[in-house]
């Protein structure tokens, strides 16, 4: 079973994403505090999706437009058992995972699961230190950040880099398409990596909020 997550905080998301031969999931709103429990919080928003690994391997992608399409290539320092979550292919369209998953959006990957992410549009206007809240509540952090700007290369302001550094994480900045092959290998090697990845086409998460129903036995 393959689990798919909403990323928490104050970034409250409602979305959904394609898998061929599956229906959609309902959109989601999620809120949380510093102080829960990573675990806790991961296991209590979890949607389970049905899935089954074809293959271990890494892509190998061409960048000779936007219909090229990416080579498989075995990594022989990975382990026997895959990681849980591997990127098979990316394009405009979004992050196409091993499973068959599609996230159209910006996601972290995180302790082998797949976490939606909404930070700003803009480079670096708005962002801030509070956009990497999730790294503050995962044990073990995770030794590398692999940070995913887009189709070319956007140096973050020292800010984020130095409030990474202090909760021990090295952060390296690549665009997309590499971050997501760097991630494959690495994480096949069984590195602690995660990975904020940020779209080829600039979209949004779509922002829901939830009305709690009013009981019918409620008295007036």
């Amino acid at each position: 079973m393959k689990a798919f997550h909403r990323i928490p905080s104050r970034f409250s998301i409602g979305t959904t994403c394609s898998r061929p031969g599956l229906a959609s999931h309902p959109s989601l709103s999620i809120s949380r505090t510093k102080k829960q429990n990573f675990t806790e919080f991961i296991h209590k928003h979890t949607v389970t999706l049905p899935s089954t690994r074809t293959f271990h391997s890494t892509s190998s992608y061409s960048n000779n437009g936007p219909t090229a399409k990416a080579q498989p290539f075995t990594n022989i320092l990975a382990s026997d058992v895959p990681p849980p979550v591997q990127v098979a292919s990316i394009s405009p369209s979004g992050i196409e995972l091993t499973d068959g998953l599609i996230i159209p959006g910006a996601c972290i990957f995180l302790e082998g699961k797949v976490l939606l992410w909404d930070p700003p549009k803009t480079f670096w206007e708005g962002w801030k230190e509070e956009h990497f809240d999730v790294f503050e509540v995962v044990v073990p952090k995770p030794e590398i950040l692999l940070l995913g700007t887009g189709k070319t290369i956007f140096q973050p302001p020292p800010y984020i880099r130095e409030h990474l550094n202090e909760m021990g994480i090295q952060l390296d900045v690549m665009d997309t398409r590499n971050a997501c092959s760097t991630y494959n290998l690495l994480s096949e090697e069984g590195r602690r990596v995660a990975a904020a990845l940020l779209p080829l086409a600039p979209l949004a998460w779509q922002k829901k909020t939830e009305e709690i129903p009013k009981s019918s036995t409620m008295s007036n």
